[in-house]
Formats: C-alpha cells, sequence, structure tokens
C-alpha cells in the first residue's frame, strides 16, 4: 500500500474523557504505522466540553491545549486542527480555514470516525470519506422508518463501515434497504496496553461506564423500544458478584441513592470515573491493575444481534486481562472462550468467573493473542483501507 495523506475526522476536543481519547489515537498511530501521512481534524457546531469546569463551553483552550499535547506524545504535531463553526467565524487552532480547506482537497481520504461530523460543504471536498459506525441499530432503524436525512447523509460518504459485525446477516432483524455496510472492529494499537505485571492479590474485576445515558437515543422500532444506557442491564445483574464470591468494581456516578445502595449491598465498589476520564494514562494504568473486566453492553446490541464489540473491552485484552462480557453475537466471530468469555445468565456469569479463576495465567495470556489477531491496528485498518479502495 503506497502513502496516502489521511484525515481522522473525530471528536477528543468536544468530549475529551480518556476512553474516547484513546478511540482516536489507536486510529491515527494505526495509520502512521502503515506509513500514512496522518492528520486529526475536528471541525463542526459541537461545543467543546471543559471537564476542569464541568462546563460546555464556547472557549476552545482547553480542547487546543488538549490536542497539542496529544499530537506532541503521538507523532502528529504539526498535523491537527480544532474548527468550531459556532457563534460567527469559526474557531480555530491548529491551521487557519485556509489550510484546513486546502488539506480537504489534497488529502486522499477521511474517516469519520464514529460519524462524529456533519457534512459542510468544506468536508465534502474530500474524495473518499468514509463512515465508520461505533454504535450499530440506531442508523439502520432510522432508514427502515424512513428518514431521508439520515439516508441522505450516509450517501455522502464513499464506504459505510460499522462495529456491528452482524449486520447484514439473518441474525440482526433490521432490513438495510440496499446500504452496504462492511464490518469492522475498533483497531488497537496492542503495545500501548502490554504490561509485564500480573495482578495483585487484591485485584478486582472492573469496568468504566456512564451511568444513564438513556433519552435521546433511544430508539422505537416495530413496536419495542430499545434503550442506549447500560444502567437497566447492570441492574439486571447486579447480583453478580455476591453470586460469585468476589467483589466486582464500577467506575461510573450514580446519582440515584437507592441504585447505588443496591450495588454496595451485592459487593460493588463504586470509584469516582471523573478522575481517570481527565487522564488517559491514568485510564490505562486502572485497566492494567485490574483483574479483568466484568461488563454489559447496551440494551440496543444485545436485542438487536449486532455483534458489537467494546473498544474498551479490546483494551482490557490488550493488557492481558480476560473479559467477561455480555452476549451481542460477537462469538460468532471470535471468542467465547479463554480469554474473552460471553454470558447471557446470571449462571453462565458464574460460571465465567470460575473458569477464569481455575487459570488465570492461561486466560491472560488468551487475551492477549485475542487482542493481537483480531484487533490489531494495522490488520484492523489495512483491512478497512484496502475494502475502501483508498
Amino acid at each position: 500500500m503506497s502513502p496516502k495523506k489521511i484525515v481522522v475526522l473525530g471528536f477528543m476536543g468536544t468530549c475529551p474523557v480518556a476512553g474516547v481519547i484513546w478511540q482516536h489515537l489507536h486510529y491515527i498511530v494505526g495509520l502512521q504505522r502503515l506509513g500514512h501521512e496522518v492528520w486529526y481534524v475536528e471541525d463542526g457546531t459541537r461545543y467543546p466540553y471543559d471537564p476542569e469546569a464541568f462546563t460546555i463551553t464556547e472557549d476552545i483552550s482547553y480542547a487546543s491545549r488538549m490536542l497539542a499535547r496529544l499530537a506532541d506524545e503521538y507523532g502528529f504535531a504539526g498535523r491537527w486542527c480544532f474548527c468550531g463553526r459556532y457563534g460567527g467565524e469559526p474557531r480555530m487552532a491548529g491551521l487557519d480555514l485556509a489550510g484546513l480547506r486546502a488539506l480537504y482537497r489534497d488529502c486522499h481520504a477521511a474517516l469519520n470516525v464514529c460519524g462524529s461530523h456533519e457534512l459542510n460543504d468544506d468536508l465534502l471536498a474530500i474524495r473518499r470519506l468514509i463512515y465508520v459506525e461505533s454504535d450499530p441499530g440506531v442508523e439502520q432503524i432510522k432508514i427502515d422508518s424512513g428518514d431521508a436525512t439520515v439516508r441522505d447523509y450516509l450517501s455522502r460518504h464513499a464506504v459505510l463501515f460499522t462495529f456491528g459485525e452482524a449486520v447484514g446477516t439473518p441474525r440482526f432483524p433490521v432490513p438495510l434497504h440496499g446500504l452496504e455496510w462492511l464490518p469492522t472492529r475498533q483497531p488497537v494499537v496492542t503495545d500501548f496496553w502490554k504490561t509485564s505485571t500480573v495482578p495483585t492479590p487484591g485485584s478486582t474485576y472492573t469496568s468504566i461506564c456512564n451511568w444513564s445515558t438513556s433519552g435521546k437515543k433511544d430508539i422505537d422500532w416495530r413496536g419495542d423500544r430499545y434503550l442506549w444506557s447500560k444502567s437497566l442491564e447492570f441492574l439486571q445483574f447486579v447480583g453478580a458478584p455476591r453470586l460469585c464470591g468476589e467483589p466486582f468494581e464500577l467506575a461510573t456516578d450514580i446519582k440515584d441513592g437507592g441504585e447505588k445502595k443496591r450495588f454496595e449491598d451485592n459487593d460493588w465498589r463504586l470509584v469516582d470515573p471523573h478522575v481517570l476520564s481527565m487522564d488517559w494514562n491514568r485510564y490505562r494504568d486502572y485497566i492494567r491493575d485490574s483483574k479483568g473486566e466484568f461488563t454489559l453492553a447496551k440494551d440496543q446490541y444485545v436485542r438487536l444481534h449486532t455483534g458489537w464489540f467494546s473498544d474498551r473491552s479490546a483494551c482490557y485484552l490488550a493488557a492481558g486481562r480476560p473479559v467477561i462480557t455480555q452476549e451481542t453475537g460477537f462469538t460468532t466471530f471470535y471468542g467465547g472462550k479463554d480469554g474473552l468469555l460471553a454470558f447471557r445468565t446470571m449462571e453462565e456469569v458464574q460460571a465465567a468467573v470460575a473458569a477464569v479463576n481455575s487459570d488465570y495465567a492461561r486466560h491472560s495470556r488468551a487475551a492477549g493473542e485475542i487482542a493481537r489477531e483480531y484487533f490489531e491496528a494495522e490488520k484492523v485498518l489495512a483491512s478497512l483501507l484496502n475494502r475502501a479502495g483508498v
């Protein structure tokens, strides 16, 4: 593959939390390791979030400082831009508007990661715009429900990719109406997560999540409501630590006192997620210091049999930390045994924890092998670019 100029369109500056940052860094560094000239750009009307002030703001100072630091650390210094198109003249950092427009004209392709970008006239100058969907189900349902705006938006992209690897198969119930969705998965630069340390005796199964995020992203389809939030899924399995005979830990912010007590009464340790979310290196250390991950998937991913898998869980695997997670259909493609175990019932959770505890070293090795085989950034991205015609 000859070197290309590729733009990663993302949202690290507007949503500067560690999980989002790592998701984008894997794309940037993975593409760099394939030999490409990689640029990172945010260009839209979304106001940035300032985690130091805990507020949405017009000020791009925090976003620009953070992006400059990331660019220095991860090899894209001088190749990034933040363009805030709100409140009159665009607020620019990294490039001026003329430089950004030249980049769009000159680049070979751009990855619209998580469909994060509205398509303004400048962006439409990109010759090969690639859509990467991280949250399968929502867009497909909107198309099936006759949403012409969504269909027009998707049609502006040359290729559509989705983390829902079962989308378009008989297992996924939503008709595609002529749109072709190609399967992909989160790229992970596995050596960023590799560690020679072993969990201490006090280490636990952990996970990190937003707690209650249902609302505007819940979606109704054919008489059923499909929820965006994981909170109800976690509540269904709140008794898992007590059943398994050991505490689990969750980095999340549960506001409801009754819900919080239910978790504490069932041997969950709850920790503040905000410190982790502001520091991407501390977030990584938290994962590497864990025994493994126990987590749930969003209702939408589970009931639609999407085959989705978490980018955060892939990082646990890369760290050699076994993952026990809710089945979405991903085991059709990988995992389901050593290192990565899926469950549908509480009894299967108990069996999975017992299996990992019976031979932790074997499951730890297998976790790392799965990450390198199925999520290694260079493999995932070389396949994506080849199928996208780049």
